[in-house]
């Protein structure tokens, strides 16, 4: 049984780096504790659940930082798991479309088939020396 599961997440995602400044997403409160759930949904598997909220309501790179959230979770969680990665309600003006983006498992894949994303979310989510 993994210990902690709840306190494991926060630490993964607090040292991701936003997309467009020198901050971590922890540091612009984007991501924050509240945001995160973990609950448990099967035998040594949770449900991970993230809500963040962009730093304003038309940013342009919401979608990026879900990406982001996604990636390092899915390399890093040491447990199995099932994410589900939501803009915080009423935080963004198209929060529904991110949402949908986000959570589509083709849609991010083709997402990191692009070589210029996929270099984007490695800068953001790749731990700093």
């Amino acid at each position: 049984k993994i210990p902690y599961p709840r306190s494991l997440v926060p630490d993964i995602i607090r040292t991701i780096r936003d997309p467009e400044k020198p901050n971590t997403l922890e540091e612009l409160e984007v991501v924050t504790e509240n945001g995160v759930e973990v609950q448990e949904i099967g035998e040594d598997e949770y449900l991970v659940v993230i809500r963040f909220t962009p730093t304003v309501p038309h940013c342009s790179l919401a979608t990026l930082i879900g990406l982001c959230l996604r990636v390092k979770l899915q390399r890093c969680l040491p447990f199995r798991h099932k994410l589900e990665i939501y803009i915080s309600e009423g935080t963004h003006s198209t929060e529904e479309d991110i949402n949908k983006q986000i959570n589509d498992k083709e849609r991010v894949a083709a997402a990191m088939e692009n070589p210029n994303l996929r270099e984007i979310v490695e800068q953001c989510v790749t731990e700093p020396d």
